[in-house]
């Protein structure tokens, strides 16, 4: 975790501004901005409700601001459909979590089918999802199920 100067650092650069430029939209000192991204002093909670707006995140990001998984946030938002769709994103997704890529040998996919098949229809029906937004929820879905710690077999 890193520290709050570090984030704030982190969120302006990732913002392209410079210092005098976030201390003259604050109406404080250039120093000001340099000990707060030093962890010498912090901003009050009005000049950091400004620097969020500023850096285009909310204040909950700021505070636990991290580089890396802004960077991330940013290439996805900014990446075509088009793009997209050349990813192979098991292939992509089977580096980290092999067993995406192993999976199609040893289960009996078609037996799945059906019942996520029925899953997704209910979902289209009862709610009025699109097919696209209904594959989405149940990832969702699952995905919490996983979170929760609470293994499938255990749900009547």
């Amino acid at each position: 975790m890193s520290s709050l100067g570090q984030s704030l650092l982190n969120a302006r650069k990732n913002a392209g501004l410079t210092q005098e430029a976030v201390a003259e939209h604050l109406g404080v000192s250039r120093q000001t901005i340099s000990k707060w991204e030093l962890d010498e002093t912090l901003p009050d909670i009005r000049q950091a409700k400004a620097l969020s707006g500023l850096y285009h995140t909310t204040l909950d990001e700021l505070i636990d601001y991290d580089a890396e998984v802004q960077e991330i946030q940013r290439i996805v938002r900014h990446t075509s459909e088009e793009t997209q769709q050349k990813i192979d994103w098991t292939k992509l997704w089977g580096e980290m979590y092999p067993v995406l890529l192993s999976y199609p040998q040893q289960v009996d996919v078609e037996r799945y089918k059906e019942p996520l098949k029925a899953l997704i229809g209910d979902l289209e029906r009862e709610q009025g999802y699109s097919l696209q937004d209904a594959f989405l929820v149940l990832k969702d879905i699952l995905s919490k199920l996983w979170t929760d710690g609470q293994p499938a077999a255990s749900n009547p």
